[in-house]
């Protein structure tokens, strides 16, 4: 899960996204943000500090794109 927003990917904290590689033994991550029909929204790198892993008893909230 996103931490901070990152307006120029159209990227808000809480956007949940997919890791599909790691960098530097875990110190930076490829991160994928897909819509909910598949399009994906960004695919950007990102530190550790940027992220946090979703916890159970968590919700999922739906956003537009703009």
């Amino acid at each position: 899960m996103l931490t901070s927003d990152l307006p120029g990917e159209k990227l808000a904290a809480g956007d949940v996204g997919t890791i599909v590689h790691v960098h530097r033994d875990g110190k930076a991550y490829e991160v994928e943000f897909m819509s909910l029909d598949g399009e994906t929204i960004a695919v950007v790198t990102l530190e550790l500090a940027q992220l946090r892993p979703i916890e159970r008893r968590e919700i999922a909230h739906a956003r537009r794109v703009a």
